[in-house]
């Protein structure tokens, strides 16, 4: 089985695929576009996706990818993720002036480089910016990567844990072609549009609240092609096979100019 992700080998995208689907082939991607891409060209059987980090919120971009492509969510998975500075071997940590990585993990750690009184730059990805630190063998230079990237790379860890909040959890969701029946308890993910009128998004979501159905999340996307008009995307608990969720859903049909399930899958449990 071949799962596609985002990033290079040693992301913490690709930890999570070992945290979710075990011991398996990954696939690196250069983008999030070439991940959707590799699943719908049946290259790989699934692709994960982050979705939305504790600290630094929603990856709009996945948002906008789940909506553009035929694909399901089949499952969820949450990683605890914990920031090394990585730099070339026996270099000290009084000899790094600059420090690289992906925007959100810079953000993530922006205190502790405050303190460290560094000059930082933005590159394409966690793991990748150790890549790059490697080939560029800039002694004066670290890296915001996981433990896995560094010992890939055969780099030195200067510090571990280095993020400003440890409750720091990434959100990832397992796509592929095909839905699931889910067992136990589950989430469901939709996408819907509504008029422009007063009162619209309140119809909408008491199909929930008249039926007890817990919401996890909502998120609103603006529409493109339509200015001041936007996407909303909910997550909730219970399954389309589900009487109670059923009803909801044709209920919210009824206000909605457009309704789209994206996925029913099992709920994660750490």
């Amino acid at each position: 089985m071949k799962i596609a992700f985002q990033g290079e080998p040693g992301a913490y995208s690709e930890q999570a695929i070992f945290g979710y689907f075990g011991d398996v082939e990954t696939q690196p991607c250069e983008s999030f576009d070439t991940v959707f891409e590799s699943v719908v060209s049946d290259a790989c059987e699934f692709g994960l996706i982050p979705i939305e980090n504790s600290l630094a919120g929603s990856i709009h971009q996945n948002y906008d990818l789940l909506l553009r492509h035929d694909l399901h969510i089949v499952g969820e998975y949450l990683l605890r993720v914990q920031h090394c500075l990585i730099a070339l071997p026996e270099v000290k940590k009084s000899d790094i002036k600059r420090v690289i990585s992906h925007p959100q993990a810079l953000g993530q750690c922006a205190g502790y480089l405050r303190a460290l009184g560094v000059k930082v730059e933005q590159v394409y990805d966690t793991a990748g910016s150790v890549k790059l630190l490697k080939e560029s063998a800039a002694r004066d230079t670290a890296a915001i990567a996981s433990r896995r990237a560094a010992e890939i790379y055969e780099m030195q860890i200067l510090e571990e844990g280095i993020e400003d909040n440890v409750e720091n959890f990434t959100r990832f969701l397992a796509i592929a072609k095909e839905s699931i029946i889910p067992n136990g308890e589950t989430k469901t993910s939709i996408v819907f549009t509504l008029k422009n009128q007063p009162g619209a998004l309140f119809k909408a979501l008491s199909v929930f609240a008249l039926r007890d159905i817990d919401l996890t999340k909502i998120e609103s996307r603006p529409l493109q092609g339509k200015p001041w008009e936007y996407l909303f995307y909910i997550d909730f608990i219970g399954a389309t096979q589900e009487d109670t969720a059923r009803k909801a859903l044709d209920h919210l049909s009824e206000y909605a100019l457009m309704l789209r399930v994206l996925g029913s899958y099992p709920r994660f449990k750490g």
